[in-house]
Parts: structure tokens; C-alpha cells; sequence
């Protein structure tokens, strides 16, 4: 499953590049704050880790207003990596400010029995392109899946995240 996931985003990166006249690569890195957020009967519990993420990206522009951004990046913080894979719509505000928001996906590696592999969520945030090549971002992803196998409904696992980071386009 994961392998075929992970080989159906390599395609859709491969079909952007033939497709569009716009295309732009990147790569990226930076720091991540993690939050894994409990609950069970009403009662909630969290903690929060640090750790980094470094990736690549393309920017494929659709109009003057609208540029698809997907993503593929490697997540580690503590015993928990993830390949995280965000689909964002990219809103340039001005020359140099965007608005990016849209789904992200997850697969995290080597979880525990009991632990879903599968994660999602939605992500938004913002990104200042410094020059023609650098950026820096900031962005929240708010996790929706419940990492608890067959968990009954008053018992969620969901995993969250702030990055901060920089890029550099090609």
C-alpha cells in the first residue's frame, strides 16, 4: 500500500512536469512542533516534541492567482517519522506574500501495533519569497485521522504540526 501510494504522488509529479508550461522545483527544510493529542471519555490529554522536516516541491501555475504546490517530505520528530505529502493551493496576496492551504497526506513509519500508518489532515499557512530562489514559510496541519486502530468513538490518537522552514527554487 505504501509503496504504491508513494508511487502514485511520484507520477502526479512526473505528469505535472509534462503537462504544464509553468513549472518550477524546489527543496525544502525546516523545523517542526509536533502535538499528539489524546482523548479518551471527554478527557483530553497532548504532548508536543521538536523536530525537522526536509523535502521537495514543485509549483506548477495554473493562473496569474492560483499555483498548485505538491510536496513529498520526510517528518521526524522523536520515534515518529512520517513521509508527509501536502497538496496545497498556493494564493500569491502580492509579488512576494502567499496564502497556501489544502489536504495533506501522511504515512508514518515503523508504527506500533494498534497504530494506523495512514494519516491526514488539512494544512494552511503562509510563504515570503525573499529572492527570485529563497522562501520561508509557516504553516499549521491540523490532524484529522485517528491513529487508534478500531478505536471506539470516544477514543482518538491525532497528530499535529507547526513548521517553520525555508526553501530554495530551481
Amino acid at each position: 500500500m505504501k509503496k504504491l501510494f508513494l508511487s502514485a504522488v511520484i507520477a502526479v509529479f512526473v505528469m505535472c512536469n509534462v503537462n504544464a508550461q509553468d513549472v518550477n522545483f524546489g527543496l525544502k527544510a525546516g523545523a517542526d512542533f509536533a502535538s499528539l493529542k489524546f482523548k479518551v471519555d471527554g478527557d483530553n490529554a497532548s504532548t508536543s516534541e521538536t523536530g525537522f522536516y526536509v523535502g521537495v516541491f514543485a509549483e506548477i501555475g495554473i493562473s496569474e492567482s492560483f499555483i498548485f504546490q505538491p510536496e513529498i517530505l520526510y517528518v521526524s520528530v522523536e520515534d515518529l517519522d512520517q513521509i508527509a505529502i501536502p497538496l496545497m493551493a498556493k494564493f500569491p496576496v502580492s509579488e512576494e506574500f502567499n496564502v497556501l492551504a489544502g489536504p495533506a497526506l501522511g504515512i508514518l513509519l515503523d508504527t506500533e501495533e494498534g497504530v494506523n500508518s495512514f494519516n491526514f489532515g488539512l494544512e494552511a499557512g503562509i510563504s515570503y519569497d525573499i529572492s527570485e530562489n529563497f522562501l520561508i514559510e509557516a504553516r499549521y496541519n491540523l490532524g484529522l485521522a485517528n491513529l487508534i486502530e478500531d478505536a471506539p468513538d470516544d477514543v482518538s490518537l491525532k497528530l499535529s504540526g507547526f513548521f517553520v522552514g525555508i526553501g530554495y527554487k530551481f
